[in-house]
């Protein structure tokens, strides 16, 4: 399996102190990354965007539940599919209480394009209690690129736009530029908004690897000797790949792991 050498406490020592300091290093330049995110300009939100929650038809402005701050899982949930989107749901299985964000004026929610009370049955099948709203007939989810449709919104997608897709690296699952047949294709994402007064500011967007932090425990098996158990980690040979990633075979909804 080429598990790693066994030496003795103080070689182990030597070997971490080591790695501490590129640890060090990683965190001061995440600080400096989260500083320059602070720092990104903001959009005012001008349309008047509606969501189905539980206590029926509310504004963006009510997600923020009297709070300055909102941070939004786009949860992958179409309104034609039977279940939500397995690697959103690993994401959504990791939320647990939310009072250390609400005690940082902070609040956050999920919002799908599957009409409210899929998301309600969903959610109670699930266990989870985080807030869960529905866009469902509305452009939110086009307007905020969680939804990829040429027909309703331009493409944008990780950033680019259709014409930057074809000359550049093209998507991330083809290869190549946008086509047709991507259009209603779904995207994994989390938006942060911030309110002032009756204001409401669009901060920040990230998709793809940007989020994945939050999926698969990855910050807890990023700390351990066999790591994520994907077929593209260092050192190789280590674990068996077991295809959980995003995407991969063997991703299950959390109910349905043995």
């Amino acid at each position: 399996m080429n598990l790693p050498e066994v030496v003795s406490r103080e070689e182990w020592l030597v070997a971490r102190r080591a790695l501490l300091a590129k640890e060090k290093e990683l965190t001061r330049a995440r600080d400096r990354l989260n500083a320059d995110r602070r720092r990104l300009p903001m959009v005012r939100v001008d349309e008047a965007y509606t969501f189905e929650g539980p206590d029926g038809t509310v504004g963006l402005a009510d997600l923020f539940d009297g709070r300055p701050q909102l941070v939004m899982h786009h949860f992958m949930y179409a309104p034609e599919w039977e279940d939500a989107c397995p690697s959103c749901s690993s994401a959504a299985d990791g939320i647990a209480g939310l009072s250390q964000l609400y005690a940082r004026n902070t609040t956050l929610v999920a919002v799908s394009r599957a009409p409210y009370p899929k998301l309600a049955a969903f959610r109670e099948r699930m266990g989870w209690t985080f807030p869960w709203y529905s866009s469902y007939g509305t452009d939110f989810n086009y307007d905020y690129h969680a939804t990829l449709d040429d027909r309703v919104a331009p493409v944008l997608l990780h950033f680019r736009t259709e014409a930057e897709l074809a000359d550049v690296k093209g998507t991330p699952w083809t290869g190549g530029a946008w086509t047709p047949d991507m259009r209603g294709t779904e995207m994994p994402g989390i938006s942060a908004f911030l309110r002032v007064g009756d204001e409401v500011f669009h901060t920040y967007s990230t998709f793809g690897r940007g989020i994945e932090e939050f999926h698969n425990g990855y910050p807890y098996l990023d700390l351990t000797a066999l790591g994520r158990q994907e077929d593209w980690e260092e050192p190789r040979g280590r674990a068996v790949p077991l295809g959980r990633q995003v995407g991969g075979s063997g991703m299950r909804l959390p109910d349905e792991y043995e």
